[in-house]
């Protein structure tokens, strides 16, 4: 018995000696968090993870759910959902937002009703046609719960889920609640984006990594008056405990299927922005934006083959075809976003303006137009990042009246 407690301690040991972004000999990156354990260590205790509070405000109440496969509870990693079951909690329906309830659809990928297979209860996608809960799907639930793991970029629209719920709550009169999880990505930095602008990957007036918690970025839409109508939803948030802003956090699971470590979501916000062209951002591999590359030499040296890969993506970009550019598995971590590696296949493209074969995509994605057209200018990135800093300062000014993690 003794022996079996030492290797175990050894074994713990290894594990948070072990960096983020490990890959296996064969290439293949692992798609949990190996340092995630080290959450633990700094009592990091989530949202949904503090049942006293949760049940309280749950007991004999008629609840949906707003959950996706990061919902889960404990070093276990019971899902939500079950864990408010076995407490006796009446769960009527869960909806689910991209990539659907069990978080294996591709980015863009049709999620279609159904029902759990394990506990039977109705699954209700909330991406596509149906973005917003209508009032039917409100009739017969007092609360929604919301517990889903965001990653601080404004384009992730699990955020734009949960403005659409707190709309559909605020105007059938039911109340929300937020179990709030850290920001993996905690930077305020990008423009801030401009009305005309917005869609689904860009609800509110944000910059592009917004440095808030999903909670924190609830009670700023409501104060804001970013609802539609100017409408307040009924908004409890469930404080993470033992975190501040600026102390870095670990995922246990990878929050969408193209996310696969921290290396992965501090590059993501950055290289997003290559969607709107025809470089590939490493859909299709074991480590998807963690590189860069076209079928084309002039991008760089390192190669990869994107190829249809199941829990990764199915129908890639370049599918089958040799791509060259750049590896950044082990590249400097990014303390906010850059445009310097987008503005590099720029000029290495050779195509100007047409190298953003996206332009409406690209402004979406950006928020802002006039980053584009300067780009094309040939502004340096120093120059395009001093157009924003003013907004940006506003900004930070207002998202201080919201802050729950700090010092």
């Amino acid at each position: 018995m003794k022996k079996k407690r030492i290797f175990q301690s050894l074994c713990a040991a290894l594990l948070l000696c072990m960096p983020f972004n490990v890959h296996a000999s064969e290439g293949k990156s692992l798609t949990h968090y190996a340092a995630s354990n080290v959450n633990s260590a700094t009592g990091v205790k989530v949202g949904a993870e503090q049942m006293d509070k949760l049940l309280s405000l749950l007991k004999n109440k008629r609840v949906a759910l707003v959950v996706n496969h990061t919902s889960i509870v404990g070093e276990k990693k019971v899902h939500l959902l079950d864990t408010l079951l076995a407490s006796g909690i009446s769960v009527k329906k869960v909806f689910a937002p991209e990539h659907g309830f069990r978080g294996n659809a591709d980015a863009g990928e049709k999620i279609t009703d159904g029902k759990d297979s394990k506990t039977g209860i109705p699954i209700i996608s909330l991406y596509g046609k149906n973005r917003k809960p209508s009032a039917e799907q409100m009739s017969d639930v007092d609360v929604v719960l919301f517990d889903i793991q965001d990653v601080g970029a404004r384009f992730y629209t699990y955020i734009s889920t949960m403005h659409y719920v707190m709309e559909a709550c605020a105007e059938n009169n039911k109340k929300m609640i937020i179990a709030d999880r850290p920001n993996p990505c905690d930077f305020v930095d990008g423009p801030v984006m401009k009305p005309s602008l917005r869609s689904f990957v860009g609800m509110d007036l944000i910059p592009l990594l917004h440095g808030c918690t999903v909670g924190e970025l609830a009670q700023m839409i409501n104060g804001e008056g970013w609802l539609e109508g100017k409408k307040k939803c009924a908004l409890t948030v469930i404080k993470v405990k033992n975190w501040k802003h600026g102390q870095p956090y670990s995922l246990p699971v990878k929050p969408s299927p193209n996310l696969a470590n921290d290396q992965a979501i501090n590059l993501y916000a950055s290289l997003c922005l290559f969607e709107a062209t025809n470089i590939s951002v490493g859909r299709g591999t074991y480590f998807p934006f963690e590189v860069i590359g076209a079928p084309d030499k002039k991008f760089g040296e390192f190669t990869f083959t994107p190829t249809s890969l199941a829990g990764f993506d199915k129908n890639p970009m370049h599918k089958d075809q040799v791509c060259y550019g750049e590896d950044l598995r082990k590249a400097p971590r990014i303390k906010g976003f850059t445009l310097k590696y987008f503005m590099d296949f720029y000029n290495k493209s050779g195509q100007g303006a047409d190298f953003i074969s996206r332009p409406r995509w690209f402004d979406q994605l950006m928020g802002d137009a006039s980053v584009r057209k300067e780009i094309i200018e040939g502004k340096s990135e120093k120059e395009i990042k001093a157009g924003w800093q003013k907004e940006l300062a506003k900004y930070k000014k207002m998202r201080a009246k919201y802050l729950l993690y700090t010092e």
